[in-house]
């Protein structure tokens, strides 16, 4: 995903403008730029790469702007980057998103004379304010994006004015509120340093920051009143400090964050749990590991609550609204809280009346606000793109909710307690160096097939989906009890292939899907809690009984980070991938 960082105050914006970009180097980008009003005059300066590899040169004015872009319309250039501007250089805007009508719009603007430098569907912003601007520069925004279709989160700055407007509509904007300055961003690690206090845009809202923060509602101009909210993250939980990237210390840091997870309100948990029993047909959704997460969840409810509930992926999630009532609940997972397709599978949700439960890991974001109940799962920030202490939160929760709807909360909260604790013990230097000698051994294959049963069979998939971001070998998870139907066609001597087993009724099942690729000349990864002669190399996991998908994902994803390492790949920024998904 695309960030976006805005900032107005006393001093120059550039410092200030370049920390937040740089602050969102996590999010994936190709391209970046900047643009300032200083003296009646916008200063622009774009380029390709990495801003940390940039010479650019400060741009005066206490107003200014900034982007960091993922190529989708038009490749990766210098014009296609953000800012952009008007034929006059008057306005310069950043945006997030994509413009679903913007070639019928290009075609009007360029029949009225306006000429275009980018490929992009961004630009056309930039004209439609130009179109308007005898109304001023705030009426300009607001009749320009009132003729745009689609998600967008879009922020403006004038040559003339003194005024920074940002607009959004289905992608996150949120106002820095610090000591005589003020942010717009894409997300909050951008000015975190400088402020911990925000406020957030709803959709078809617009805010305008002079002299203090106004906002008004794009549908009838009404004034809308904003309260500050105190943020509760750390600035230094969104740094490396001591270790060289982000993944693995996000890796580490589940010694705190599982725990952090089952630290809710019991009552809340309990009322929760009561609604899921009490609902008429229950839907997990969720995209990419969140998704992988809520099929988890589903074996999860079955085992623990014998309880149906159903997981549907989010981008699919409208064709099954023909089953949603007003009795229906639908849960929602997402880290970013931003997704696009689950927000549209929320959308599709309320159409029919559908309560609505979110598990997300930012406080404040769209599918939070959006719900009528949310659950924070506290991991903090997670700034690799690769997911990975938000995806053990993620299963916390799950797990609790079960035992919940169960009747045994207690029991869950015992057990988590206790899987945290055995994580803890099994995060260390030692454990690395085992995982960094397989990745040693392995990172030469160009396939790697994972194998799961029952709650292990959802992280098998996580797992490859794991080891495809971050060391772009190709990877696939499977039911063991699937290998007879296909998959085992792909094994051949030395083909690399991790086991999750746990100490469950599947585990001599199990054994015997190993055996089958072993006999095939498979190279076996066993991550079991107990070594077996069928493993050629084995990594030993705690036994935590059904909270064994927690802890046997969690040595995946340290392979699939030195696997990346040693294939000279950027584990924190794949290629190709973003870390918040905001456009469908």
């Amino acid at each position: 995903m695309c960030g976006i960082i805005g900032y107005i105050g006393r001093g120059d914006s550039f410092p200030a403008i370049d920390n937040g970009l740089r602050k969102l180097e996590y999010r994936g980008y190709d391209s970046f730029g900047f643009a300032t009003s200083c003296e009646g005059k916008l200063h622009v300066e774009k380029s390709v790469g990495k801003i940390s590899r940039s010479k650019l040169k400060p741009l005066p004015g206490r107003i200014g702007i900034g982007h960091s872009r993922w190529a989708t319309h038009g490749g990766v250039t210098v014009e296609n980057s953000h800012p952009h501007t008007d034929c006059m250089e008057r306005i310069a805007i950043v945006h997030n998103g994509i413009i679903e009508n913007y070639q019928s719009l290009k075609r009007d603007l360029i029949e009225t004379g306006h000429l275009f430098r980018s490929e992009t569907d961004s630009e056309i912003i930039a004209h439609l304010i130009e179109e308007n601007m005898e109304l001023g520069f705030e009426e300009a925004v607001k009749a320009a994006v009132r003729r745009l279709h689609g998600r967008y989160a879009v922020v403006a700055i004038s040559r003339d004015g003194d005024k920074l407007i940002g607009v959004r509509r289905g992608s996150p904007l949120i106002v820095g509120v610090g000591e005589g300055e003020f942010f717009m961003a894409s997300d909050i690690p951008a000015f975190l340093e400088r402020t911990k206090r925000v406020m957030y845009l709803d959709d078809e809202e617009i805010a305008v920051i002079s002299e203090r923060p106004t906002f008004r509602s794009l549908k009838d101009d009404r004034v809308i009143d904003k309260r500050v909210v105190e943020i509760e993250w750390d600035a230094k939980q969104a740094e490396k400090g001591e270790y060289p990237h982000f993944m693995i210390k996000e890796i580490m840091e589940q010694k705190e964050t599982i725990q952090r997870a089952i630290n809710q309100d019991e009552k809340e948990i309990t009322d929760l749990a009561g609604k899921i029993n009490g609902a008429y047909g229950t839907f997990f959704t969720g995209c990419g590991t969140a998704g992988r997460v809520c099929l988890a969840g589903e074996y999860m409810f079955s085992r623990v609550a014998r309880k149906h509930v159903n997981f549907v992926v989010s981008s699919e999630f409208p064709n099954y609204q023909h089953f949603l009532t007003d009795r229906t609940l639908v849960i929602a997972i997402s880290q970013s809280g931003e997704t696009a397709d689950v927000l549209e599978a929320m959308s599709a949700a309320k159409e029919k009346g559908s309560t609505i439960i979110s598990l997300v890991n930012v406080m404040g974001s769209s599918i939070e606000r959006e719900s009528d109940h949310s659950l924070l799962t506290k991991a903090g920030p997670e700034k690799a793109v690769a997911s990975t202490k938000a995806t053990t939160a993620q299963l916390a929760l799950v797990t609790l909710l079960a035992y919940a709807s169960a009747g045994r909360l207690d029991e869950g909260k015992r057990l988590l307690a206790e899987t945290a604790a055995r994580v803890n013990d099994m995060l260390n230097p030692r454990y690395e160096d085992r995982i960094r000698k397989l990745a040693g051994i392995i990172k030469d294959n160009e396939n790697i097939y994972i194998i799961g049963r029952s709650l292990n069979y959802p992280m098998a998939l996580e797992a490859a989906i794991k080891i495809q971001e971050v060391s772009y070998i190709h990877a696939e998870g499977f039911a063991g009890g699937e290998l007879k139907h296909g998959p085992i066609a792909l094994i051949g001597k030395g083909t690399p292939c991790i086991a999750l087993v746990a100490n469950d009724e599947v585990r001599s099942d199990m054994i015997s899907n190993i055996m089958e690729i072993k006999a095939r000349g498979g190279y076996i990864i066993g991550v079991a809690p107990e070594n077996n002669e069928v493993f050629d190399y084995w990594i030993k996991v705690p036994d935590v009984g059904n909270a064994s998908p927690i802890v046997n994902i969690i040595p995946v994803q340290m392979l699939a980070y030195h696997l990346g390492l040693l294939r000279g790949c950027d584990v924190d920024c794949p290629r190709n991938l973003a870390k918040s998904v905001v456009v469908k």
